[in-house]
């Protein structure tokens, strides 16, 4: 959850201008007529499907990307939650660009359909449990994508987001994932010298999402079940995936983009030590993984959600002949082992990555140039899931059980429902049944 927040716009927080940079994840150039939407200067529709801090953050970036494209149609579990958004989008845009209507605020489990279906191009915002049924309509409604992270709960997910991206792929329509530091200049700075044979050949690395935690949202009198998990629903698998899903997610992708490659085997441990009250749900509070690669590196992954201890966001790899050192600030370094410092990247004037990736999405578009990022961003989130199955589990986890597991978590659509319980239920007692290693059944 990069920098979100419950009281404003999220991590997505209204951006200082708009950058163009040169499309490094562009599949290739097709000819106009191959694109499902090629307008040109003709208006391209915009719907925001999930209207928290994020899909108002997205809208804002995708408004940004291009002065041609016009919000129509809004959509969220909570109609409170549409209305927020827009009330904030509001503030910064003109009726000329927000063309939602009251009749075009939809809420429910439902509304995602009738919001997709009014627009060329989406924004999938919603709590990740309900990505890949979202991403499967829009791209069979035949849809241009940005999708936020992690893109599945479960391993059921991710093959549906699997299939999804092969039809996405066949259709030629577009998918930005927002994996944002694929798309900041230091990260690339860095990969290119990877490229490069700068530090040799990747052996080992160290991952890091360490921070104090996120919000609680507490139960109201008049909630039910239902109610109270979709909103406080960072603390419930089903809906987030936990932490190490949820946001840890983006240093495990950093790894398996330097690296060229997706890890063999997880093993590891996690816990409940100081986040372990009724509000905190099910999800751990810190998560400790060892993720060995085919080619022989071993990447040390950690997040933690504890107050008063060491905060860290960022990534360090160890090569043949030298090191790196990157963080979502702009930093990049590249060092050898002589201790000389081989590239140092000052970030001060790099474009915002959260920016970047929509005006990405929109040249494409406008181009006829195809962008697909849904499978490395499925199999980022598969990484991120098989690192939750070895700490709930305390078992080697191997890629081929993680993709294969039958273990869900994420109920049918037609299980979802106001009236309808929750995949998982409060005791007596009002607790939640957490994973316990050594007995939990992973896969």
């Amino acid at each position: 959850m990069d920098k979100d927040n419950i009281n404003g716009i999220s991590r997505r927080d209204f951006v200082r201008g708009t950058s163009m940079v040169a499309g490094a994840l562009v599949l290739g150039t097709l000819p106009v007529s191959a694109s499902a939407f090629v307008a040109g200067n003709e208006t391209l529709k915009l719907a925001v499907v999930g209207c928290g801090g994020r899909g108002t953050g997205a809208a804002n970036e995708a408004l940004t990307a291009d002065p041609d494209v016009q919000l129509v149609a809004m959509a969220d579990a909570f109609r409170d939650q549409v209305d927020k958004s827009l009330g904030y989008l509001s503030e910064k845009y003109g009726k000329d660009r927000l063309k939602v209507t009251e009749e075009t605020k939809f809420d429910g489990f439902d509304a995602y359909k009738k919001a997709i279906d009014m627009a060329d191009v989406v924004i999938l915002a919603t709590t990740p449990g309900f990505r890949p049924q979202h991403f499967k309509y829009a791209i069979e409604q035949g849809k241009h994508i940005f999708m936020e992270k992690p893109l599945a709960t479960d391993a059921t997910g991710i093959r549906s987001v699997l299939e999804t991206a092969k039809l996405a792929k066949e259709k030629k329509l577009n998918v930005v994932v927002g994996l944002q530091r694929r798309y900041q200049k230091s990260y690339l700075e860095i990969y290119k010298r990877i490229q490069n044979d700068a530090i040799g050949q990747i052996v080992s690395g160290q991952v890091y999402w360490d921070s104090s935690g996120v919000w609680v949202r507490e139960r109201k009198p008049d909630q039910n079940e239902m109610q109270y998990q979709m909103r406080n629903w960072y603390y419930f698998t089903w809906l987030c995936g936990d932490h190490i899903v949820e946001q840890h997610i983006h240093n495990m992708d950093v790894a398996n983009w330097f690296i060229d490659g997706f890890p063999a085997t997880a093993q590891g441990m996690g816990g409940r030590e100081v986040r372990k009250g009724k509000d905190h749900g099910q999800i751990f509070d810190h998560h400790f993984v060892e993720f060995t690669y085919p080619g022989g590196a071993v990447i040390s992954s950690q997040c933690r959600h504890q107050q008063d201890c060491l905060n860290r966001v960022s990534e360090s790899f160890q090569g043949t002949k030298g090191t790196i050192y990157t963080n979502s600030n702009n930093k990049g370094i590249l060092k050898g082992y002589d201790g000389n410092i081989l590239y140092d990247h000052d970030g001060s004037e790099d474009p915002n990555p959260y920016q970047v990736e929509h005006d990405d999405l929109f040249t494409a578009i406008r181009k006829g140039s195809v962008i697909n990022n849904a499978e490395y961003g499925a199999k980022s989130t598969l990484t991120a899931i098989m690192g939750r199955m070895a700490t709930y589990s305390g078992k080697l986890i191997t890629w081929e059980e993680a993709l294969n597991s039958p273990l869900r978590y994420m109920p049918d659509e037609a299980d979802l429902g106001w009236d309808k319980n929750p995949p998982v239920m409060p005791d007596d007692n009002g607790n939640y049944p957490v994973p316990v290693p050594g007995q939990f059944m992973a896969v």
